[in-house]
């Protein structure tokens, strides 16, 4: 309990959303768009603890890493201990960030997991040559065109990208060992098999450390009096930028400097995708 007679204020940063992946209506978590929220969020009160809700399908590996790394760096720095609590859904790259907490929460129906690495598109080789279209690509580097949607697979290339997400997935497996260091109980054979859980099993399984949501926990740290102050993110993006247009010429700067809608349309279906695979 809190020892002391002034109110505590605990900063809370909400991690929702997929990670890494920017599109131009909407950007997705990254340490370039948390990095100041963080460092706000841990420098902003006396009380030693900082609270990360999370809610992510996941996403870049390198930027989870990133993320992680920072928050890790921060919390040493200022010597406050780091709170995650799960929401929907803290998976692959978004339970990557949450290892960074000092103790990870969740909801009994919280989905927890999904230790592995993931790659996905589509193959339309079939399809443009019903259509009578020739694919065209020209390269320095017999290897510049892998995985082309438009081309037939090959074994190599397959292999190349198989190599890349083991080496990722080790790094991934390392970093969980390293953070949840004698707390995991499951089999690694079933941990890191990119399997999830419910909050529950993910719970047996040391993933996490129990089930509690932040208010209910930061009160019995610190008491009914506690203050849990939100710490905002910006997050870019065209939508973030046209909050703050005030005419039809600035509407179509802002389009044009941030790319097709097209491309946006891609990327949030590649974002529903990501968590659709969780039933959401």
């Amino acid at each position: 309990m809190w020892p002391f007679t002034r109110t505590p204020t605990v900063p809370v940063l909400r991690l929702s959303g997929a990670i890494g992946m920017v599109s131009p209506l909407r950007a997705g978590l990254s340490i370039a768009s948390l990095a100041e929220p963080l460092q706000k969020a841990f420098e902003m009160s006396k009380t030693p603890s900082v609270a990360l809700i999370v809610n992510s399908p996941g996403g870049s590996a390198v930027q989870s890493s990133l993320i992680l790394k920072r928050i890790r760096a921060l919390a040493i720095e200022n010597k406050k201990k780091v709170h995650v609590f799960c929401e929907d859904v803290v998976a692959s790259g978004g339970y990557y960030i949450a290892i960074a907490g000092d103790e990870i929460y969740a909801e009994p129906s919280s989905i927890v997991g999904s230790i592995g690495v993931i790659s996905s598109g589509f193959g339309f080789v079939e399809a443009i040559d019903k259509l009578g279209i020739q694919r065209r690509v020209y390269t320095a580097g017999r290897s510049k065109a892998i995985l082309d949607p438009f081309l037939p697979e090959k074994a190599d290339d397959i292999e190349r990208l198989a190599a890349l997400q083991r080496d990722a997935h080790d790094v991934f497996i390392g970093a969980v060992k390293e953070r949840r260091a004698g707390r995991l109980t499951g089999p690694d054979g079933e941990l890191f098999s990119g399997a999830f859980w419910s909050g529950k099993q993910a719970l047996e399984y040391g993933l996490i450390d129990g089930l509690s949501d932040i208010r209910t926990r930061m009160r019995e740290i610190y008491g009914d009096k506690v203050r849990l102050k939100v710490v905002p993110i910006e997050r870019g993006g065209l939508l973030s930028r046209l909050r703050r247009t005030s005419n039809l010429e600035t509407f179509s700067s802002a389009v044009a400097e941030n790319g097709s809608l097209t491309d946006d349309l891609l990327a949030t279906l590649e974002t529903r995708a990501l968590w659709a695979r969780y039933g959401l």
